[in-house]
């Protein structure tokens, strides 16, 4: 499809890129697999991410809104032209998928819409159906043909009509830093904290922050944290 950028996660194999079964499999596309980046953690492989789409068959109890997988492409098309945004899609291992805490560091799930009698589709027909529908978009989007793959001119930028939205090292800050403010006023219990910090991430990542709004988040955390004589601006004596 005419992608190249590939990070994997944890490999089973640490020889990946040599392996005969996988070089098979590649066929023409094995330059892909031998400059594959290795990582050894999923925040680690979003490094420099703007927008993050996790790929899961079923929605998630405090996971981000499922959306189809079209409508990702669409909006991953659009943030890379406009915005020349980073864009990655998550997907989990073959048996089991990917962890709720995965799901959590992504933006938004995104699904294929398959028969619920059949859903379950392997990795290598999910990857290639989110990438065929990312080039499509980007194939409507340019006017081009169907080879190669357009590249988004990032030397004549479109005018951008709003702020791109945050990456995953601001949000993650972002969250992190909520949670101490949270426990810094007695909101958040650390001892029992159910299902907050999931439902505030479903919250927060569903609203897209800006880079601008995420620093405003993390002003309001600052003044959380600060004591409650400082913050009303008394004084004792």
């Amino acid at each position: 499809m005419g992608f190249s950028r590939l990070v994997v996660v944890q490999p089973r194999t640490a020889g990946f890129r040599e392996d005969p079964e996988a070089l098979a499999f590649a066929t023409s596309a094995a330059d892909v697999l031998v400059g594959a980046r290795r990582c050894d953690a999923l925040a680690e492989a979003l490094d420099g991410v703007q927008r993050a789409y996790a790929m899961s068959g079923y929605a998630r109890g405090f996971g981000p809104e499922p959306i189809e997988v079209r409508e990702a492409a669409q909006e991953a098309a659009q943030a890379a032209c406009r915005d020349g945004a980073e864009i990655a899609f998550v997907f989990g291992t073959e048996r089991t998928g990917l962890t709720n805490e995965d799901v959590q560091r992504c933006h938004a799930v995104c699904a294929i819409p398959a028969d619920p009698l059949r859903a379950s589709l392997n990795l290598a027909q999910a990857a290639q159906i989110a990438a065929y529908e990312c080039r499509r978009e980007l194939l409507l989007r340019t006017g081009a043909p169907l080879a190669p793959l357009p590249r988004c001119d990032a030397s004549q930028p479109a005018p951008r009509e709003e702020e791109p939205a945050a990456g995953i090292e601001q949000t993650e800050a972002m969250f992190g830093h909520l949670e101490r403010a949270l426990i810094a006023v007695g909101y958040l219990d650390p001892a029992q904290p159910k299902n907050l910090m999931a439902r505030m991430r479903r919250l927060l990542l569903r609203a897209r922050p800006t880079r601008t709004e995420v620093d405003i988040l993390r002003g309001i955390a600052a003044a959380m944290e600060r004591p409650k004589a400082e913050r009303a601006g008394t004084k004792r004596r």
